[in-house]
């Protein structure tokens, strides 16, 4: 019997699950999911879980259950290439294919004190302790986040209506929220944070984080508690894989999403180098296609000589509990539509795989 693994149980993975059980997997054929938790965590929604705004159960949802799938809860330890072997603690794990979906992690950007000074939103676990932390904090607390893309907005947002009784400071790399979309969009989420009372600091660049301390250039803002937005990579393991690696760390793949010195082990998600910023849309679509792959050839038929590009619908974001903004096929949506529309979205995500 081959076994097919899968590292990870993020939205790429349970996204080529879908396309593959039960029909699709050749009679002779096993799948293997490994991941840590026992449920797929819904990562666009942990900063909500962070803040408060919702709870544990709403921001997760099963992995599907099947007699051809065999589940690994662990943490992974190895990846072995040479010897296609997987390590989880003292198990080992063979395959004859391999999809790594390990996510990502957060990017420190070298800045002394932040990794061990900061919160994280990354993974359950931190977004749990995140909140525990949080909401521990008497009034008048000041809390810092640290990046203001999607994750520090929502975040940034959904704290403030969880927790009216406390002050909110957004540390913008840029000169403007969300520079690199319209104008409009960025004037929209800046106007409700000067609505509701939520400090956002432009042209901010952290140069290090001391307990309760951050550094913007020269000048020393004291916080009580200060949560790290800005940026990811990919995970460690991945990052010290023998494979090529682009500038940012991710894994160099062919066109069919494989590995070109390893064709058996392709890399969806977070972890691939690919022309769009990762998101959960980019690692859904990209499955797609990884599925498409694995079916043709377990078919024996040869796989098309160009696959086509990848295209990214937009993005949707929140502004609290009735507010949003969304960018989408090039137009912009804010207010109570873009929230329904991203509301829907996640109605219909759960819908489909919870």
């Amino acid at each position: 019997m081959k076994n097919l693994v899968l590292l990870g149980g993020g939205y790429g993975n349970m996204r080529i699950l879908s396309r593959i059980l039960p029909e699709a997997l050749p009679d002779d054929y096993q799948v293997t999911l490994i991941d840590r938790m026992p449920y797929h965590g819904l990562k666009t929604e942990f900063y909500a879980l962070a803040a408060g705004s919702k709870s544990d159960k709403e921001v997760r949802v099963g992995f599907p259950k099947s007699e051809r799938m065999n589940v690994v809860y662990g943490e992974i330890t190895d990846i072995d290439l040479e010897q296609q072997i997987i390590s989880v603690g003292q198990t080992r794990v063979d395959y004859d294919e391999l999809i790594i979906g390990l996510g990502c992690e957060d990017k420190y950007h070298n800045v002394p004190g932040a990794k061990a000074y900061t919160y994280s939103i990354q993974t359950l676990q931190s977004a749990r302790k995140t909140y525990h932390d949080i909401s521990e904090l008497p009034s008048n607390s000041q809390v810092g986040i640290v990046g203001a893309g999607l994750s520090g907005i929502e975040l940034a947002s959904a704290l403030r209506e969880s927790r009216s009784d406390i002050k909110i400071f957004l540390y913008d790399r840029g000169d403007r929220i969300l520079n690199q979309f319209p104008e409009k969009l960025s004037n929209y989420v800046k106007k409700w944070f000067e609505q509701h009372d939520v400090t956002v600091v432009p042209n901010s660049d952290i140069v290090k984080v001391e307990p309760g301390i951050l550094y913007n250039k020269e000048t020393k803002n004291e916080h009580d508690l200060i949560v790290w937005t800005a940026g990811i990579q990919p995970v460690e393991l991945v990052r010290n894989l023998p494979v090529d690696l682009s500038r940012s760390n991710r894994v160099i793949l062919n066109q069919y999403h494989q590995v070109p010195t390893y064709p058996n082990v392709y890399v969806v998600g977070d972890c691939a180098d690919l022309p769009h910023a990762p998101s959960a849309q980019l690692a859904e679509e990209q499955a797609d296609q990884i599925a498409s792959v694995l079916k043709t050839k377990w078919e024996g038929k040869p796989l098309p000589e160009q696959m086509p590009d990848i295209k990214i619908q937009g993005f949707l974001g929140s502004l609290g509990e009735k507010k949003g903004f969304a960018y989408v096929m090039d137009k912009t949506v804010t207010g109570r539509l873009a929230s329904i529309l991203k509301s829907g979205v996640l109605w219909l995500y759960k819908h489909h795989n919870g």
